[in-house]
């Protein structure tokens, strides 16, 4: 089976001094990775929330809209369960790019400049 990651690194880094991390983090560039993390991922988790919140509501006060057949024994309540599901999953995976795309392409620049010492 073949490993994914690269073989460790044979250079000896120097781990950064607490000044050199206040430093990078008051940075512009720090800033706005963190801005860029936040702008995606705190609308998105409020947004899940009251999603799943709704969910949650409709099924304890809103019983017969929620046993509302759809079609055969599906109801409402099933739709939105597995929905809730296909949420989790969608949200990862467009975090995953976002990632990918925006905040590991930063990071990497900063931890490259951090390891190197300059």
């Amino acid at each position: 089976m073949a490993a994914d990651a690269p073989p460790p690194s044979k250079e000896q880094h120097t781990l950064p001094s607490p000044e050199e991390f206040t430093e990078v983090q008051e940075s512009a560039e720090f800033g706005e990775l963190r801005r860029s993390y936040r702008s995606f991922a705190f609308p998105l988790t409020v947004g899940f929330i009251a999603w799943y919140l709704l969910y949650v509501l409709l099924s304890n006060y809103a019983g017969g809209f929620m046993g509302t057949k759809l079609f055969g024994n599906i109801n409402v309540a099933f739709v939105l369960g597995v929905a809730q599901f296909v949420t989790t999953f969608l949200i990862a995976w467009w975090y995953s790019r976002h990632a990918a795309a925006k905040l590991d392409p930063k990071a990497e620049a900063i931890k490259t400049r951090m390891e190197s010492g300059a």
